[in-house]
């Protein structure tokens, strides 16, 4: 009992400072996740009796719980895009899901197979895991609230390619799987496999099964008679409603459901834009996200101070900041070459591929799916690679995004909180 009650303390302070630090640290390099992992390294290396947060021993635990923060962090990601879709409209974000993912992912495998000592397939999964930028911890360089017009180039391209590619990484982790040697079909049969079901069906299905649940939705939502529609005081609910049926239906229907929930989510904020719905249903997803992002950050402390790095190598090490200092940035930097993006905007953009909760599920789903005898080695590269990501884009978030708004003649975004602050008083 005074365990359960210690966790209802940590939880309840947590909970506390994920609520008040936000607004305190807005000026400041310092973003609220680096606290928290602090938190959680401070409170598990202390005599207290809690269990070890092993991401190996609860592969099933911290795959549903990472799952769940995702699906609802991709919720909000789509409710707060203003922008239509159309391929020349989004071309930005296309090129950097498409196109540097791949990349990225052909690159970092052969790098981490031929230089840094892993098994093909375990050095494909690695680089699967850790492609996907992160809709979860990259608030601070993504779009703002519905409608506040908060959607320049920069803040548009991170938070499309964050709400995109989440599903859309999932083909390469199904790939590294259907590569294991333990599999028991032949190797031409399983890549057949691959392509047309989780490259070519899978993708599909989420997509359609998106579109028509944003569809749905809309309907019940804006377009039944004023008696019957869905009380307004309900709008939270909705917003967990529109998360849970599209994902759930689509994994059903062996869809992704990443990418169902997101592609939902546009097509609900597409049908009506001024409704005060999208900034309730914004809210709600905001707050569940964050009440999942203090749990899990707490967790990830813990398994660090627990020994999650010990199996690091210096080339493991070598790997994280090869993909977060040139890999990303490089890679980027050439993807987007083409493009109206001004040098500037290219450049952060490069660099802010910030890495996250999302790198945990895919590991963990891997890992629960089929056990890896290297998969410590992959966890702690992983965690390495996401507490680096964390603390180098934490800090320099802030200052980077100020600059380059002040260099476009824009508030910043302390600035706009102000002035939205003075319009509402007004």
């Amino acid at each position: 009992m005074s365990l359960y009650n210690l966790i209802l303390v940590v939880l309840g302070v947590a909970i506390l400072g994920v609520a008040w630090l936000p607004s305190l640290l807005r000026k400041y390099p310092l973003s609220y996740p680096i606290l928290f992992v602090g938190l959680g390294a401070l409170v598990f290396s202390l005599p207290l009796g809690l269990p070890t947060p092993d991401p190996v021993e609860h592969s099933a635990f911290t795959m549903h719980l990472t799952e769940i923060c995702v699906t609802v962090a991709l919720t909000g990601t789509g409710l707060k895009i203003d922008r239509r879709f159309s391929l020349i409209r989004w071309r930005a974000p296309l090129q950097l899901v498409l196109v540097l993912m791949s990349i990225t992912i052909g690159i970092f495998a052969v790098v981490a197979w031929r230089l840094g000592g892993l098994l093909p397939a375990s050095a494909l999964l690695l680089a699967a895991t850790l492609a996907p930028t992160d809709p979860v911890l990259a608030g601070d360089v993504q779009v703002g609230k519905p409608g506040e017009g908060r959607e320049d180039t920069v803040r548009f391209a991170l938070t499309g390619e964050a709400g995109l590619n989440d599903g859309l990484a999932f083909p390469f982790v199904y790939l590294a799987l259907a590569l294991l040697p333990a599999a028991a079909l032949p190797v031409s049969e399983r890549l057949l496999h691959w392509a047309w079901m989780d490259v070519l069906y899978r993708t599909g299905m989420g997509v359609l099964a998106g579109w028509l649940a944003g569809r749905v939705l809309s309907f019940l939502i804006f377009d039944l008679p004023h008696r019957v529609r869905i009380n307004p005081e309900a709008y939270g609910f909705v917003a967990l409603a529109v998360t849970l049926t599209a994902y759930g239906v689509t994994e059903l229907l062996h869809g992704y459901g990443f990418l169902a929930v997101f592609v939902a989510a546009v097509t609900l904020r597409a049908h009506e834009r001024s409704h005060e719905y999208h900034t309730e249903m914004h809210e709600f997803t905001d707050q569940l996200e964050r009440l999942f992002i203090v749990v899990i950050l707490i967790l990830f402390g813990g398994a660090l101070a627990r020994g999650l790095l010990a199996p690091l190598t210096w080339g493991g090490a070598a790997l994280g900041l090869f993909l977060l200092l040139v890999l990303r940035p490089l890679g980027g930097i050439l993807t987007l070459g083409r493009s109206r993006v001004t040098w500037p905007e290219r450049l952060v953009i490069s660099f802010f591929g910030i890495r996250g909760i999302g790198s945990f599920f895919y590991l963990a789903y891997a890992m629960h799916a089929t056990p890896l005898a290297d998969g410590r080695q992959l966890w702690a590269i992983t965690g390495f690679t996401v507490l680096t990501s964390i603390i180098l884009h934490g800090v320099l978030a802030t200052p980077v995004m100020d600059w380059l708004d002040r260099r476009h003649g824009r508030p910043t975004a302390v600035e706009l909180e102000e002035q939205l602050r003075e319009e509402a008083e007004g």
